[in-house]
């Protein structure tokens, strides 16, 4: 079968012809139709996550879609994680129940690009954030798989007005075909200056703000929120620290949240990928990306890298 295959840590993938993996009696072998480029795989390829250098050569790809005995399913991987493969190749051998059933008509390769980045979005929103029908949300990082999906979720959830921040302009875009109210560019670090321009695109006190950033974004956001409003942090795209002050904290009596995939259970998970898929395969839940056939690896994993894909790059066999 081919493969991408990671030979030395911080290189990209090399595709290589390799005997079909063999299933254990807790495994089985997924064919897989769809596998995405995403940034855990980024991470974990260079050698310095906190998972440690992985074993190579293997097979990237931390999730993925196909089939069993032609029934679509979602499966995750702990490539780059722990020894062994992922779904970056024809087959993969997971465990059976770490498999998700997929409606029928919902497209492999949508599926593929939403994911876990999707999941978080659904539970940062309902979950973790508590969002209620008739609250006004600011998603930042919109342009963004993640922030794009919250986008949508929020507005499916009920959401009365739906802000993005988004830096670049081509992620602005992003959020704004994902349907947001109002777009704010993030093309700035002055935290008074960002949260004037997210005032302006309000309508009134935020009640939750989604942010897969921290850094100025974080700062200027919770300076919007209303009295008791929810901040739910589950990325540092912009910074590991934030300059959010006190006063702003203590005088609004906020909730800062901290969320992370990793803490959900397998059942939650599940039924958050159920989730997802369903809202996809009803045609109110996309992303951008692009289709790759997995003999270009490489370089669709360098630009992946670089962050001058068009989207989410999603590797077909």
């Amino acid at each position: 079968m081919r493969a991408a295959v990671i030979e030395t840590p911080g290189r990209p993938p090399t595709v290589v012809d390799r005997e079909p993996p063999q299933a254990t009696a807790e495994q089985v072998l997924v064919e897989v139709a769809a596998a995405p480029i995403t940034p855990l795989d980024l991470l974990c390829a260079t050698g310095t996550s906190y998972f440690g250098v992985p074993q190579t050569p293997y097979v990237p790809g931390v999730q993925g879609v196909g089939t069993v005995a032609g029934r679509p399913v979602w499966f995750p991987t702990a490539a780059g994680m722990a020894p062994g493969d992922g779904s970056m190749a024809g087959l993969a051998a997971v465990p059976r129940a770490d498999l998700v059933a997929l409606p029928d008509g919902v497209a492999p390769v949508l599926v593929a690009a939403l994911g876990l980045s999707a999941v978080a979005a659904h539970m940062a929103l309902t979950w973790r954030g508590e969002l209620t029908a008739g609250e006004q949300v600011l998603v930042l990082g919109a342009g963004g798989v993640v922030g794009q999906a919250a986008v949508q979720l929020a507005r499916s959830a009920g959401a009365r007005r739906v802000i993005a921040g988004a830096r670049s302009v081509a992620a602005q875009d992003r959020a704004e075909q994902a349907g947001a109210d109002a777009v704010v560019a993030l093309d700035t670090d002055d935290v008074a200056e960002l949260a004037a321009r997210f005032e302006a695109a309000c309508d009134g006190p935020v009640d939750l703000v989604i942010d897969p950033l921290f850094g100025v974004p974080a700062a200027a956001a919770a300076r919007t929120l209303r009295p008791g409003g929810r901040l739910v942090n589950l990325g540092g795209s912009a910074a590991e620290t934030s300059p959010i002050d006190s006063s702003t904290l203590r005088s609004r009596s906020l909730r800062v949240l901290g969320y992370t995939n990793n803490e959900l259970t397998r059942e939650q998970r599940g039924a958050a990928v159920a989730a997802v898929a369903e809202q996809a395969a009803r045609g109110a839940l996309t992303a951008a990306h692009e289709i790759v056939p997995i003999d270009d690896v490489a370089a669709a994993w360098e630009r992946q890298a670089a962050g001058t894909a068009a989207g989410r790059i999603v590797l077909t066999p």
